[in-house]
């Protein structure tokens, strides 16, 4: 799972990332087998005009594979905590260009909602407090959004 609670003495902590299906040496392996499957139907064109008219357009479409995969890394750097002491909840979000969004309320005035439908995906869990409403866990997968929501209203209500 892409989360993980974090028992405290006083309270709890959850801290949640995006799911990472490929792992930086499967990426090198990716790379080099695309390199590998685009060069092999060159090597008849070796020594001909054709080979050089071609080799950039592979060449472009690697960078392209490249370029996107370096782009879901840099994506995957979010990062969501939530600490719940006996008082408040603190809500801390960094986004993947390092800015951090922060929100705090009176944990005996959260609520936590799941909105099955009508958010920007399936199952929506929201937290809502202090004049505000935040998601959280935007970037999980339905089936942990269902398993985590729970989890949540739970570790809000252990204090009560």
């Amino acid at each position: 799972m892409p989360y993980q609670w974090q028992e405290q003495t006083d309270g709890a902590h959850l801290v949640l990332w995006p799911h990472r299906s490929l792992p930086r040496r499967g990426f090198v392996l990716f790379i080099l087998i695309t390199f590998a499957m685009l060069i092999l139907p060159l090597f008849p064109l070796l020594g001909s005009m054709v080979l050089w008219g071609l080799l950039p357009f592979l060449l472009i479409a690697l960078a392209g594979v490249w370029w996107g995969l370096e782009k879901s890394y840099r994506m995957a750097r979010i990062r969501e905590d939530l600490v719940i002491d006996p008082i408040k909840a603190h809500l801390t979000r960094t986004n993947p260009n390092g800015e951090i969004q922060e929100w705090h309320c009176n944990r005996y005035w959260i609520r936590a909602e799941m909105h099955i439908k009508g958010g920007p995906v399936p199952h929506y869990i929201t937290l809502s407090g202090s004049g505000r409403v935040v998601e959280i866990g935007g970037f999980l997968s339905e089936v942990e959004r269902i398993m985590l929501f729970p989890e949540i209203t739970a570790a809000l209500r252990a204090g009560e």
